[in-house]
Order: C-alpha cells, then structure tokens, then sequence
C-alpha cells in the first residue's frame, strides 16, 4: 500500500517502484516471506492501472479519479485488481472486497471504509465473479470519444446561505469522500436554470431558496456506466434560504452529511479546488451585502 501512495504521489513515475518496495519491507516488514506476491500486486496494478481507473470511475461516475483521495484511489486499485486478475482459489473476491475496506479504514479517512465497500460492491454486482483476464461480456463497453464528441449534462447548484444573530452561515453537503461541497443537480433539457436549482437544492437538502446572483460556471469530465465519458456544465448561484429545516433528504449521489457553517469557519473545511472560487466569490458578496 504504503508503496503505490508513494508512487501516486509522485507523479506514478515507474522507474524506482521495485527498490521502493524492498526499502518499505525492510523497514517495516524485515524477514516477511511474501514479498514475491507483494511485488506481483503492486507491479500488477501499476501495468493495468489505465484499465483499473476506467472501472473504478465507471462504478463512481459523480467522482473522477483524481479527486479520489490518493490512499483511497489506491486502496480500490489494490481490491479491483485482485477481483479481476487474482486467485480466486488463494483470495475470495469477498475476502478481497474485506482486505479493501479494512485497509480503507486503516489508512484512509473517516469515510474511505464505507466509500471503498460502496465502489467494490458494485463493481462485484457488475462483473458477479469476474474470470482471470477478462471482462464481462453483458455489457458493451462504451468506445472512446473525443472532448467534443462527449455528452454534456448540465447542472444547477448554489452557495446557500442565511443571516442569524452571529452573521452569515452557509449551507454545505458533505461527500463520501471527506469533502465539504456545494448542493447540485441535474437540470432537464429547457428547463429555468434557476427554477432548477431551487428544486434541486430543495431535493437534497429540504431547504427552500431563493435563487439571487450567478457566481459562474465549471465544467468536469465523469464517467458512466453505459454512456462513457461525459462533460458536466455546472452553472452555480448565490442562493438565500428562505424556509425549511436543513436535513440531507437522501444518502445519494456519495453524500453523507449536511451543515451550516459561519464564514470564519469555512477556511478550515476540507473543500475541492474548483469550488473554492464559488464560495470565495459568495462569501464577498456577502460581505458587501452586509456593509
């Protein structure tokens, strides 16, 4: 494990990966005998890593691979290649799924458990018991497009906030990852793009808002099970809540959790990169709302 984060994290260069996992076992393995099937794993994944990412984003379409935490990114790598090219004789599938999420739990975040026990089970669905080299042959998988080619979903989702005694608060959704993000979702062909996000905000967290000004649009690419790679517009809104009793409605789309926080607090939250700029730019607004 310890020597795929290293070689993840250092930009999957392939060059010392041998020596880095004689140097992890004498260090915190010396006399281990298995270290022939310790090579064979991580050399395993390293080889079909393109083939291993391609299903892990097919069974968490929301999450693309590089916002999976690194030990968690890894972990599922290590369980997906034992389902698919381990020996089933020696190592159970279920036993796989088992060693994953304890390793998960061991070395991950508060949710990676639950997170890698999520990815595994439906890839495990998915492929029932996969044969040693080869992939299921129920479902076709979706060819290869180019950027423009690629189906585009558009979503709605906003920064929403309130006013009490202490200031402003914003509402933010919490992910099966470890994240703090922003509510969203699908906005159905020629519908109001705010009358949209109201209703999805509405959906996930059971407030209702008040959709006020635009902070912009972002774009990422996902991947579905039966469609392949996807564009995904967001266009994201100032939003003021103006009813209801924050509650997540559903644990759906990986979220776990949701919570009103004060500004001061949310520098200190755990958020992705390409939202930070939306809440930054709401929280200025606020700001000015408030002088």
């Amino acid at each position: 494990m310890q020597a795929l984060f290293e070689w993840d994290f250092n930009e999957r260069k392939n060059d010392r990966v041998e020596d880095s996992i004689f140097r992890i076992v004498q260090e915190f393995g010396p006399g281990l005998d298995e270290l022939d099937f310790i090579q064979e794993l991580v050399l395993g994944v390293i080889k079909y890593q393109d083939k291993l990412d391609d299903i892990i984003e097919k069974a968490a379409p929301d999450w693309p691979i590089h916002q999976i935490a690194v030990v968690d990114r890894n972990v599922l790598r290590i369980g997906l290649f034992e389902l698919l090219f381990g020996d089933k004789k020696e190592v159970p599938a279920r036993v796989a799924i088992n060693e994953s999420i304890e390793l998960a739990k061991t070395f991950g975040g508060e949710n990676s458990g639950r997170f890698v026990n999520g990815v595994l089970g439906t890839i495990y669905k998915e492929l029932g018991e996969p044969g040693k080299d080869e992939m299921p042959a129920k479902k076709k998988r979706p060819k290869d497009v180019t950027y423009e080619e690629m189906p585009i979903e558009k979503l709605g989702g906003a920064v929403v906030y309130r006013q009490t005694d202490a200031g402003f608060e914003l509402a933010l959704v919490h992910d099966v990852f470890g994240y703090w993000t922003l509510s969203k979702g699908h906005i159905e062909a020629n519908e109001n793009e705010k009358e949209c996000t109201a209703r999805e905000i509405k959906e996930e967290t059971n407030l209702d808002i008040e959709v006020e000004d635009e902070l912009g649009k972002n774009e990422y690419i996902a991947s579905h099970p039966e469609k392949g790679k996807m564009r995904k517009q967001v266009i994201y809104f100032l939003a003021k809540c103006v009813g209801g009793e924050l509650r997540l409605q559903a644990e759906k789309g990986g979220l776990d959790n949701v919570d009103w926080f004060t500004l001061p607090e949310i520098p200190d939250l755990r958020m992705y990169d390409d939202v930070l700029p939306f809440v930054t730019k709401a929280i200025n607004l606020l700001k000015l709302k408030k002088s």
